[in-house]
């Protein structure tokens, strides 16, 4: 049988693209990280073109679709998607965005992440985050059952036939349920999170049915009666989908960059793709091609026929991107340079299996991979390892050509910056040379070139900065004076890579206490006599207040464990900043919540405080500070609040009993990132929940991991925003200290996050190799898990 071939790459989407279908040979469907759902429609047939076509757009992440066939009541079939945004959108192919859908499922409370339409078109059903399948009605559009007791996000759904349903889990689990939810079997023996599932065609020499996919690399086919029948081996990382072919054949892909074909027990052909990830495939029921979408933005189409193969020199290009792509040192493991064959192996031994992989190394030093055709009977490049990947294994586009790097190059004052184009794969000294006889600069820029290049995309970088911060001072940035809208500072020199140690996962918590308490209480007194000379007595404080404003000076002025301890002036001096925070003018506020951000530090008296059945944190949040945009700095010293309860064990857990009050005040304030102040004082804040969270202390890991998950929705839309580093180094570390709470949350990171992208791509933005380290972490952790 001949092998698959490029037929078409489609382009349009500009993020990762997380689900295909390829319901007819006239048009493809695909869906991404970039909110749309695309149709493609077929225009000519030698070689295929495609128009794109947005059918639909949501404001997040779309990461599951499926197909319903054209019917009598819907004879356009429907296109059915869902994602972040926990609703499943139903629209006919020819409706635009703009047009009302078909109808919109809503039951899900978190991420949707599997998606199918039963073989009778009675039913849909879909798996998500919040541990449900449910069984919508096709045309009632109404959920007919839930598919309860998974203990773990349903990763995949299948609608076996028009009675049984399968599920698979992240608890490890496969599950059998009637089409009325009622649960039927569960079937273990999987060794890691189940990530995908598929019907397999009958006949199959092992007598399976169908086939489940997981994070262990593995391809099992099992019997609807839950017995294991035979495993598929030869995937060396995560298995993202699986779809079977009209011919018996079972195709996947993963995160190995690979989709497989195979028949029966055996892989008949592998195709590397120039991605990190092919996050799904599948196939097309008239013709047999097969559609894959993947990390680098791009839907392609391969196809056994010649007359639907691409043009020749186009198939050269795909071999081409594959071959100069990057490969991260992470996904191939550890490897000993100095034992590896060189060039000459692959004219002299043949390969034993389709797909596998031999390391070579080149002479000019370079570490490439190539992987064994058995069609072609030929060993063929598919890449470069590299210590690391930059700017997450996206590419940036440059002349209609895809690159790990396109920097912006000032030559002359006042000129455009010239465009430098670079792979990790390609050496620095000929870029170099290339990029001068391009723009006729002359030759003795060559050494500056080309140092310019090596110094931007090393892989190493330092950990966390150690300064000699004083006591008490937060210690990751300084402040000297009294004015709250002041900027940190990091002024510490990088250290080497060789004394670099790692940063994950943080075990600390961070406070910001520094202060000058004479300069707070000055300012709170000439403020008091401003409000007395306007004739707001009211609110102003009276002589008894300045003397229990002073003795609270004072107390604070003592050594930490002295000013902890429970005292009158401690107590008569949290009531009246909290008077002052809620009832003075909101204008003058902001000395007085700088110490209430103390008080949370120093004492746990701040964190037992109640008045009226209200915490500190519902009577800050009542103040309508968070409300109040137009005034950042007091919001700013109000989440700095938050940040100091972490301080003692009766704030920590004051913090995690408020958790969902807490965000529902911070968040309105997490998009006004022109405030580095306010950005660095939210990040604070999410890094003492990631490590209150991530502590041994902390129960039960299924609240943990939930929780995560929504502390990781709010980082990554900050990392995406921020233009301050202090803020994304803390963010990046929040988010990597997240990590350590196991699979699902790890999962969360890459599906729906792509945590690892956003990573590098604020790491190759930057120009501190601190934010370069984290990311390598963070892509360490999620290569491992």
């Amino acid at each position: 049988m001949e092998d698959f071939k490029l037929s078409a790459s489609l382009t349009g989407h500009e993020d990762d693209v997380r689900g295909v279908s390829y319901p007819s040979s006239k048009a493809a469907i695909s869906a991404s990280r970039d909110g749309s759902v695309r149709l493609w429609k077929l225009l000519s047939n030698s070689p295929p073109t495609f128009d794109p076509t947005i059918s639909s757009h949501s404001s997040a992440f779309v990461n599951a679709l499926t197909y319903l066939p054209p019917t009598t009541d819907y004879p356009e079939g429907l296109i059915i998607s869902g994602g972040k945004d926990t609703i499943i959108d139903v629209r006919q192919p020819s409706k635009s965005p703009e047009d009302n859908a078909e109808a919109l499922l809503l039951g899900h409370s978190h991420n949707i992440c599997a998606l199918d339409v039963d073989p009778s078109h009675k039913y849909i059903v879909s798996g998500s985050w919040d541990g449900s399948g449910r069984v919508w009605g096709i045309g009632k559009w109404e959920t007919k059952a839930v598919l309860e007791g998974h203990e773990g996000s349903v990763w995949a759904v299948l609608a076996w036939d028009k009675d049984v349903i399968i599920t698979g889990c992240a608890d490890k689990l496969i599950r059998i349920f009637t089409s009325t939810g009622e649960l039927v079997r569960k079937i273990r023996g999987a060794s890691d999170v189940i990530r995908a599932l598929c019907r397999i065609p009958p006949d199959h020499p092992n007598g399976a049915q169908f086939a489940s996919a997981s994070n262990d690399g593995v391809i099992s086919l099992w019997t609807l009666d839950g017995r294991r029948v035979g495993q598929l081996l030869g995937h060396e990382s995560f298995i993202y989908s699986l779809t079977s072919l009209s011919s018996g054949e079972i195709v996947s892909s993963g995160e190995d960059r690979t989709v497989r074909i195979w028949s029966g027990n055996h892989c008949i052909q592998t195709i590397t793709h120039p991605a990190l990830s092919v996050w799904c495939v599948a196939g097309c029921p008239e013709n047999g091609d097969i559609i894959t979408g993947a990390s680098d933005r791009i839907v392609r189409i391969f196809s056994r026929a010649g007359s639907r193969q691409a043009h020749a020199d186009t198939i050269k290009a795909f071999d081409d991107s594959v071959k100069s792509s990057s490969i991260p040192q992470q996904q191939v493991g550890e490897v000993n340079k100095e034992k590896l064959p060189g060039p000459d192996f692959l004219i002299q031994k043949s390969g034993t299996k389709e797909g596998q992989v031999q390391m070579i190394k080149e002479a000019n030093g370079a570490i490439t991979a190539h992987q064994w055709s058995m069609g072609g009977q030929q060993w063929v490049n598919v890449g470069t390892v590299v210590d690391g990947v930059g700017s997450s294994g996206k590419k940036a586009e440059y002349l209609g050509q895809d690159y790990d790097y396109v920097f912006d190059v000032d030559i002359s004052e006042g000129q455009p910056a010239l465009k430098l184009p670079y792979n990790l794969s390609q050496n620095p000294y000929e870029v170099a040379t290339k990029f001068i006889q391009d723009n006729e600069l002359p030759m003795t820029y060559l050494d500056q070139v080309a140092n310019f290049i090596t110094t931007n995309t090393q892989g190493a970088s330092i950990g966390r900065q150690e300064g000699n911060a004083p006591p008490g001072s937060d210690p990751w940035g300084t402040e000297s004076r009294y004015r709250p809208g002041d900027a940190f500072s990091t002024s510490q020199p990088p250290q080497s890579s060789t004394a670099r140690s790692k940063v994950l996962p943080q075990t600390t918590y961070l406070s910001i206490k520094q202060a000058t308490l004479k300069t707070i209480q000055k300012k709170l007194e000439q403020l008091n006599e401003q409000l007395i000379k306007e004739g707001d007595k009211g609110a102003a404080l009276n002589k008894h207040d300045v003397d229990v404003l002073r003795k609270l000076i004072v107390h604070l002025e003592q050594s930490p464990a002295a000013a902890a301890k429970a005292s009158p002036a401690l107590d008569s001096g949290l009531n009246l900043i909290l008077r002052i925070v809620t009832t003075w003018p909101a204008a003058l506020r902001l000395p007085g919540l700088d110490l209430l951000r103390l008080l949370a530090a120093a004492s746990p008296s701040t964190a037992m405080y109640e008045a009226g059945g209200q915490t500190v944190v519902g009577i800050l949040g009542g103040s309508g500070v968070f409300e109040d945009l137009e005034r950042p700095n007091n919001i700013m010293l109000a989440v700095r609040t938050f940040a100091n309860l972490f301080e003692s064990d009766e704030g920590r857990a004051l913090v995690e009993k408020e958790f969902d009050q807490i965000r529902a005040f911070t968040k309105p304030s997490l998009s006004l990132v022109s405030n580095r102040n306010l950005t660095i004082a939210h990040t604070t804040l999410l890094i003492n929940y990631s490590v209150l969270l991530t502590s041994t202390a902390h129960a039960p890991l299924a609240i943990s991991s939930e929780r995560a998950i929504q502390l990781l929705d709010e980082l990554t839309t900050l990392l995406k925003s921020s233009i301050d580093n202090e803020a994304m180094y803390r963010a990046l570390v929040a988010s990597g200290t997240l990590l350590a709470l196991g699979d699902e949350v790890r999962s969360a990171a890459r599906e729906v996050f792509d945590l690892r992208g956003v990573a590098w791509k604020v790491a190759s933005k930057a120009a501190e190799p601190r934010l370069k380290g984290v990311a390598e972490e963070i892509e360490a952790i999620l290569e491992s898990s």
